[in-house]
């Protein structure tokens, strides 16, 4: 199992909804492999079969369900996706480029929907087996503004459709995760996206200070 001090980089992006995070992971991982790394972009919930079949359940705005309920699913899934993909590929010296972690059910289920957030974290750190993230981005805007994007796309899943309260609060928990924690670096989504990419870049390129030679 992977510990905590693997040097292969594990990058997380975080964010409220319609912050970009997906965009952007595809931006950095066309440039890492430009330089010559090996890149595996995954998500969450998802990234494993049993994890996209509890994605299914998680986003489906024909449910309701209770918030324990709701973060039991998103670590089980969590689990999966770390025993089975995450670990495996930083083992292998593929970095990691992951669309939420952990660190979106304290925002989520914790600061969100109201349970405990030290209950949510030590559950994470069992579900994760210690896996921390060599670095987390978080791409910020106002709740409004990120869910004025999402409607804009078309259809809603379960948890972007869920009211600007619930919303604010979850950014709130981005940010306050985001204050307590110098891994984290906090980007203005706002901007163009060429200005986010751009920041993007400069916030992890110390990790990747020179190109992979050609094999």
């Amino acid at each position: 199992m992977t510990t905590p001090e693997t040097p292969t980089p594990f990058l997380v992006f975080e964010g409220p909804e319609g912050a970009g995070k997906s965009t952007q992971i595809e931006h950095l991982a066309a440039r890492l492999r430009e330089r010559g790394h090996d890149v595996l972009v995954t998500r969450e919930p998802g990234g494993t079969p049993p994890g996209d079949r509890i994605r299914s359940v998680l986003l489906d705005p024909e449910l309701d369900m209770a918030p324990e309920t709701e973060f039991l699913l998103y670590a089980a899934a969590r689990a999966e996706h770390v025993r089975s993909l995450i670990a495996p590929a930083l083992n292998a010296g593929r970095i990691v480029l992951c669309d939420r972690f952990a660190a979106s059910s304290v925002a989520y289920q914790g600061y969100g929907r109201g349970l405990d957030p030290t209950w949510v974290r030590d559950v994470n750190t069992h579900a994760t087996q210690g896996l921390h993230p060599t670095a987390t981005l978080l791409l910020d805007l106002p709740a409004a503004e990120g869910l004025a994007r999402v409607a804009a796309r078309g259809a809603t899943d379960r948890l972007e459709r869920a009211d600007l309260a619930f919303h604010e609060r979850v950014r709130d928990g981005f940010l306050r995760q985001a204050a307590e924690d110098a891994r984290w670096t906090a980007l203005d989504a706002r901007q163009p996206e060429d200005t986010v990419r751009e920041d993007v870049w400069q916030a992890v390129r110390p990790l990747f200070p020179t190109p992979v030679p050609p094999s």
